[in-house]
């Protein structure tokens, strides 16, 4: 299995970023998925082809009884489901990091007009837009990026689709294996001779990690839809307090230029997630 430290560390990054809703999210997902799925699920798998064993000895006939009954690994499954589930989080990060180097330019512009401003230069109107183009972009004033905006509407997205994503992986799971394992699986597949029985190492304990994934899996798909109403909630809130007080910038949206999120970053760092955990699963 490929090393999760590097994306451990992408996915630390989030939590400066995040609800109390995502950070309790992402600490089921380090310690009820990851952590678990490095350790104890994989030693349990480590010897699921070569402990499949059916009663005839007719070359091949274990390999594609094999690939019948699994067609894909509960470990490799679960591996992908982690990575499609953490992919919209990533790419809220990504535009955190957008909005952290729009801001670091904003700065700098800014220091650049007020140097100008010392000489005696006037350069009211640009520093106004400058402030006013942070204020769109929900940059406060301490240089904190506030979610707020495109910000609040990508961190929405994320959330959407990590329950998309939750919910077809739950799917796809049950209509490829089901929940449980059985002990015997009957396989009647070229080159088989006839119908043949084949056995299948620590079914128990293979079944207990299956239903412990779908109760963590349950479990995140739970908190996504509980942080939904609350990002909804809040941002219902957040309208109607701000109708009550007056606008301090009205004709702020005249200086703002419109953001796009680069379909490179989204692509890298999609790349860059398979990758890393299967680059040593051979």
């Amino acid at each position: 299995m490929g090393d999760w430290s590097a994306l451990g560390r992408l996915l630390d990054k989030v939590q400066a970023y995040s609800t109390a809703g995502g950070k309790v999210w992402l600490s089921v997902l380090f310690i009820f998925r990851i952590l678990v799925l490095g350790t104890a699920v994989e030693s349990a798998w480590g010897d699921e082809q070569s402990a499949f064993n059916c009663n005839t000895q007719q070359p091949g006939c274990e390999n594609v009884c094999y690939d019948k009954s699994f067609p894909i690994s509960h470990v490799r499954f679960w591996v992908l489901q982690i990575i499609f589930v953490s992919t919209p989080t990533l790419l809220y990060l990504a535009h955190v990091f957008y909005l952290n180097r729009k801001e670091q330019k904003f700065n700098k512009k800014e220091e650049e007009l007020k140097a100008v401003q010392n000489d005696g230069g006037d350069v009211d109107i640009p520093l106004k837009k400058i402030e006013m183009k942070k204020l769109k972009y929900g940059i406060e004033e301490h240089g904190k990026v506030k979610m707020k905006g495109a910000l609040l509407r990508t961190y929405i997205v994320s959330i959407f689709f990590k329950s998309m994503f939750e919910v077809g992986f739950l799917v796809i799971q049950w209509y490829i294996y089901g929940f449980s394992l059985s002990a015997v699986y009957t396989c009647e597949r070229s080159p088989c001779p006839h119908r043949v029985d084949c056995f299948l190492s620590r079914p128990t304990e293979k079944t207990v990690f299956i239903i412990f994934m779908l109760v963590v899996s349950l479990v995140s798909l739970l908190l996504n839809v509980i942080e939904l109403f609350y990002v909804f909630f809040k941002r219902i809130k957040d309208r109607v307090k701000g109708k009550q007080q007056p606008t301090l910038y009205p004709n702020a949206h005249d200086y703002v230029n419109s953001i796009s999120m680069g379909c490179l970053t989204i692509i890298v760092t999609h790349f860059f997630l398979f990758t890393l955990c299967f680059s040593d699963d051979q």
